[in-house]
């Protein structure tokens, strides 16, 4: 039963970073019609970033407040305007060509220009381990799940609750629409793009100490993130967090109970029933087209 508790923690802190990677794919998706499946670079620069400010004698906090600055400008701005923007108009194909591309080049780029070695992250929580009922749970396991629950359903609240997030929502829902309401819509799909930004710099937060800053580091994050927004519901931001806890749970508890090397294999399987199941996802809702 100690067990069982500890792969529960441990699942539910992987899943909350899943779904901090995932909802940056709902978001772009919902605002823009864009799929980035750079998400996982997006996650590893900041890393990088953040060691390099840290190198330099800067504190950890300090040096993740720089980075969300960069990122909302890098990943956020430039990446809207000199990549997405132009190509968006051209269909769905070019800009997941692009991002394609772009993930490649982010990855080799710091392969080649810093290192291809892994390096040791500073975790923002320690290394304290709790004993509670019998069972070992670490304080970062603790603080990783708190953060990430708390920055998905911020989010969430932000959409749902604030005058601008209901904006993006109508943007999401109706371009023309939300035009002639007299909504500034290339704003609010920049205000999208600058939020995955800082969503991807808290999740390069959380997990670096984990995985380790290296240059493939955003690979497997970026796809278990993409099939956790397939679970959750590609077109609903809540689907996100429930497809990133059911992706890390299940692989936690596949690579206990059943074999480590399966670990790697239960988000596909997962991914795969729900497609056959039900297409839409989870929490998703069918979306006709007219052809």
């Amino acid at each position: 039963m100690t067990d069982l508790f500890q792969l529960l923690l441990s699942g539910l802190a992987t899943g909350g970073i899943y779904a901090l990677a995932a909802l940056g794919f709902t978001l772009l998706w919902q605002a823009s019609g864009t799929i980035n499946f750079a998400q996982g670079e997006f996650v590893m620069l900041p890393a990088f970033l953040m060691l390099g400010f840290n190198a330099l004698g800067l504190p950890l906090i300090l040096s993740f407040a720089i980075t969300c600055v960069v990122a909302v400008v890098v990943l956020g701005w430039a990446f809207k305007r000199g990549l997405a923007d132009p190509l968006l108009k051209h269909g769905m194909m070019p800009i997941v060509v692009a991002t394609l591309g772009l993930s490649i080049l982010l990855k080799n780029g710091i392969r080649a220009g810093v290192s291809a070695e892994a390096f040791p992250f500073p975790s923002l929580f320690g290394d304290t381990v709790l004993h509670i009922g019998g069972a070992a749970v670490t304080v970062a396991d603790i603080g990783t799940l708190v953060c990430a629950f708390v920055l998905v359903l911020g989010t969430q609240a932000f959409l749902n609750k604030t005058v601008t997030g209901r904006a993006m929502q109508a943007v999401a829902q109706n371009t023309d629409s939300a035009t002639v309401l007299g909504i500034n819509v290339p704003r609010m799909v920049f205000y999208t793009f600058a939020i995955n930004a800082l969503l991807a710099c808290a999740a390069a937060l959380l997990v670096s100490p984990a995985y380790l800053g290296k240059f493939d580091m955003g690979e497997g994050l970026s796809t278990k993130a993409f099939f956790a927004a397939i679970i959750g519901g590609f077109n609903n931001s809540r689907g996100a967090l429930l497809g990133g806890v059911i992706v890390g749970v299940s692989e936690n508890l596949a690579a206990h109970y059943v074999s480590a090397a399966y670990k790697d294999a239960v988000a596909l399987v997962i991914f795969m029933f729900v497609i056959l199941v039900r297409p839409q996802g989870l929490l998703g809702k069918k979306v006709e087209r007219k052809v």
